[in-house]
């Protein structure tokens, strides 16, 4: 099943994800940002810009964090092969976009709950939000030395200055996509050596990734509710599309 040649989009998608890595660190070399404009923003943040929407999902954590690119090419290159294989390629390509939308909304549906909580503890408190219009960076007193340095506003600070980068939301859409087609497929990753299948695999990562997006841990700044967002576009996509395929097999 991975011993399949890599098919046309899923070899485009590794080859512009890695392009654009190497893009950001030679243009960081000549002070060229290509982070906050191309990485996506609370849509509310004065740094969000329409295209980010799509950008997003090509731009990774900067050099020398090898790490996060890594995880998600080796991802893509994985199970997006099989998955293309298996869907085709316009099917495929809807389901990797549709997924990294889907990531980019539940994740900032999740902000957003978690920002207007925080600004009515800010209203409460009796300050102006109107310095959120204005908020580039997450030093607050830098930008706003009128501002109280208070634990609220360095939390709202962060979730307006904080970009959102990575394939991750796509991929776990594809991921669960795999795990779909092919329930019974025996996994065996760096971490968990023991294969297992793919439909226990997959569940207990989601649930993982759930928990850990609950506990919002400070050591842990991942997304991980863009990552369930991915999933749940990816498993309602693919679980329709499955029983045409059923029937068509």
């Amino acid at each position: 099943m991975f011993n399949q040649p890599i098919p046309p989009v899923t070899k485009n998608l590794l080859i512009i994800n890695s392009l654009l890595f190497l893009a950001t660190f030679v243009f960081a070399q000549r002070g060229i940002d290509l982070i906050t404009p191309l990485a996506a923003y609370y849509p509310q943040s004065v740094n969000f810009q329409p295209w980010q929407i799509i950008t997003h999902m090509f731009m990774h954590a900067p050099f020398p964090n090898l790490s996060h690119i890594l995880f998600n090419m080796f991802a893509l290159w994985m199970f997006g092969s099989t998955v293309e294989h298996t869907l085709g390629r316009n099917k495929f390509i809807f389901l990797y976009f549709a997924a990294g939308l889907g990531s980019f909304v539940l994740f900032n549906f999740v902000n957003y709950i978690q920002i207007e909580q925080l600004k009515a503890e800010l209203l409460g408190s009796g300050i102006d939000l109107s310095f959120l219009n204005e908020l580039k960076m997450s030093n607050i007193q830098k930008n706003n030395p009128m501002i109280p340095a208070t634990e609220t506003t360095i939390q709202i600070a962060k979730y307006y200055t904080t970009p959102m980068m990575g394939a991750s939301g796509a991929i776990y859409g594809v991921l669960v996509a795999f795990g779909v087609l092919y329930p019974d497929a025996k996994l065996a990753l760096i971490f968990l050596p023991i294969p297992v299948k793919a439909k226990y695999f997959i569940p207990v990562l989601i649930a993982i990734e759930f928990f850990l997006g609950l506990e919002n841990f400070a050591w842990n700044p991942i997304a991980h509710f863009a990552h369930i967002g991915g999933a749940i576009i990816g498993f309602v996509l693919v679980w329709r599309w499955k029983k045409k395929l059923n029937r068509e097999w």
